[in-house]
């Protein structure tokens, strides 16, 4: 039988392997928290577009449901008219009420899309300055980590 020679790793160097892997971990999980508050923030971002984009529909299905039924109401009173003259009258207030009815609507959807983009440019601002500060922070701490591990290198061949 061939007898394998019991080679032992010397402790100091068990004990740096030890601290290199730490490190390592510690710095793998410093970039997968920034990675996952970015994700966060990113998932916060659709969640609030989602959110304006079903608001301007909703409105935008109001809007139309409104002017439907005034047309509605312009056809009833047309048929109802004893005369032409009647008929015109009723169209003329049609056209007036629609005029500023559809004036107002579109001021308060312009309203509507305006802060919306506002918000997204706000909530994408703040998405890209706290990835940045993350991802900052995170390359910081692996930077530290391999200055230690460095270090711990050096004293550990001295």
């Amino acid at each position: 039988m061939t007898n394998t020679p019991n080679y032992e790793v010397p402790t100091e160097m068990r004990d740096f392997a030890e601290k290199s892997v730490e490190q390592a971990r510690k710095a793998f999980d410093s970039f997968i928290g920034a990675a996952r508050r970015t994700a966060d923030t990113v998932q916060g971002s659709t969640d609030l577009a989602r959110s304006n984009a079903t608001s301007i529909s909703s409105r935008g299905f109001e809007y139309a449901e409104q002017n439907v039924n005034a047309a509605f109401d312009l056809a009833q009173k047309l048929v109802r008219s004893r005369d032409v003259q009647e008929a015109m009258q009723h169209q003329a207030e049609f056209v007036r009420a629609q005029f500023a009815a559809i004036q107002a609507q579109a001021k308060e959807f312009g309203g509507l899309a305006q802060s919306a983009f506002q918000q997204s440019a706000e909530n994408a601002k703040s998405v890209m300055q706290q990835g940045a500060a993350d991802a900052r922070q995170a390359y910081e701490q692996g930077v530290e980590t391999a200055r230690e591990s460095a270090n711990d290198a050096q004293k550990s061949s001295s």
